[in-house]
């Protein structure tokens, strides 16, 4: 259930930080336009307006030279005659040169234009609290009406695109809740869908529906060919080996027709294996075989007995090396086939000399002293339908196939060391959360 709430909360969770990076880029961009207009009124707007007045004063003055200087609800100003020193100004408009200035806040924070004629200066003072109101009506204003308006269209499209995702996460929860070897169908049956559910969801729903329909089917039929064939296999294979057997009994054929038999026994033994394998390989993820305790060293005394008769017209010695014994909690049948198949195929390719099983702690080893393998064929042994000097061997080449297979699914990593003219040693080792105290 954890899983599934992070599934919906992630893409909520990418929505939402997308819409908070997305604010506050355009309140950046915002706040530094509305700052980059106040500047502009601060600096062109009220220095235009200066200038301007200070030439109309000009243009008054020299038509009446009685005019007074300034005195409007917005600015003041001062007019010094040629010989009057600045020191009838304020302390703050002392000492400034002619031009624009703006007024550090501590001295009033006032805009002042200085400009001197002839016939004498003039002080133009825009005053601070006119500034302060144009900058707030003008500039602190607006942007308070333009991010509020930013982050209500924000959050109205934020809810418009959540409702719009979530149907896809609702889709993402229910198909994240299924079993994959089972996945409930019923769930996105047509009937069973949300409302909101409309639209390229629906068609994705009602297609993973089908599938998941189809995959259930599947299922079904490979659980029913696999109870099927293992039953079904079996039966004709027991048959052959225990005619077989029969025939062995009878002392009246010859040392052809044994042998013949002999092969017709061995087959039916590689095929019976081939089965077992191939029944466990075919229940995908689950093997559907119970777990049990059981000791490793029984397995292999089982299947050393097993593979003796693939080596009676060989003059080789089949043996176990006891050095540890310790216990698997895992099914059993696997590990028959995984050792069974490298024991045959140690006897399919030693001719001469022994193979020995050796029990190591938390490993097996296999042994033998047959033709080997060359670094180029060890590094494809494992290939599907791969056989090392092929043309010179009996064998399926998918031994080595299923052995990797089912070291892979079980967790028990086997691996394969060869020189050519000296043996083959493969390894199987039972990581120890796979192991037993015995």
């Amino acid at each position: 259930m954890n899983n599934t709430r992070h599934t919906g909360g992630g893409l909520r969770r990418k929505i939402w930080i997308a819409f908070i990076v997305q604010v506050a880029a355009i309140s950046f961009a915002t706040v530094l336009g509305v700052y980059g207009a106040s500047a502009v009124l601060k600096h062109l707007l009220i220095q235009r307006a200066l200038t301007d007045e200070a030439a109309h004063f000009w243009q008054r003055l020299a038509s009446d030279p009685q005019a007074q200087a300034p005195d409007t609800f917005n600015m003041m100003g001062y007019l010094l005659a040629p010989d009057i020193t600045d020191d009838a100004l304020p302390e703050s408009l002392r000492g400034l040169h002619p031009g624009y200035h703006s007024l550090p806040r501590a001295q009033g924070g006032s805009l002042v234009l200085v400009d001197r004629k002839p016939v004498g200066t003039l002080v133009l003072v825009f005053k601070q609290e006119q500034v302060d109101a144009l900058a707030f009506w003008f500039g602190v204003v607006p942007l308070i009406l333009v991010l509020l308006l930013i982050y209500l269209v924000a959050w109205a499209t934020y809810r418009v695109s959540r409702r719009a995702v979530s149907p896809v996460i609702w889709l993402a929860n229910v198909v994240e809740r299924w079993d994959p070897k089972r996945p409930d169908a019923d769930a996105l049956n047509p009937q069973n869908l949300p409302l909101d559910v409309e639209g390229e969801t629906l068609v994705l729903a009602k297609s993973l529906h089908g599938f998941a329909s189809r995959i259930e089917r599947f299922v079904e039929r490979e659980g029913n060919f696999t109870r099927d064939a293992s039953h079904e296999l079996r039966t004709p294979m027991t048959v052959i080996r225990m005619a077989c057997d029969l025939l062995l009994a009878d002392g009246s054929l010859d040392a052809h027709a044994q042998r013949s038999v002999r092969r017709i026994q061995g087959a039916s033994r590689d095929m019976l294996a081939l089965v077992e394998a191939f029944l466990i390989l075919a229940r995908e993820g689950d093997t559907g075989l119970p777990d049990e305790d059981f000791t490793v060293n029984d397995i292999v005394r089982d299947e050393v007995e097993k593979a003796r008769p693939l080596l009676l017209d060989k003059p080789v010695q089949l043996q176990i090396d006891e050095q540890a014994t310790f216990g698997l909690h895992a099914p059993p049948r696997v590990l028959s086939v995984l050792l069974g198949n490298l024991l045959r195929n140690a006897c399919l390719y030693t001719e001469t000399g022994s193979i020995t099983v050796r029990i190591v702690p938390a490993e097996l080893q296999v042994i033998d002293t047959g033709i080997g393998i060359s670094a180029d064929e060890l590094a494809r042994v494992f290939d599907p339908f791969y056989r090392a000097q092929q043309g010179q061997r009996d064998g399926h080449g998918i031994g080595l196939s299923i052995v990797r297979r089912l070291s892979e699914r079980f967790g028990w990593p086997v691996s394969l060391e060869s020189e050519p003219g000296k043996g083959t040693v493969a390894r199987i080792r039972f990581p120890e959360s796979k192991r037993l105290g015995v």
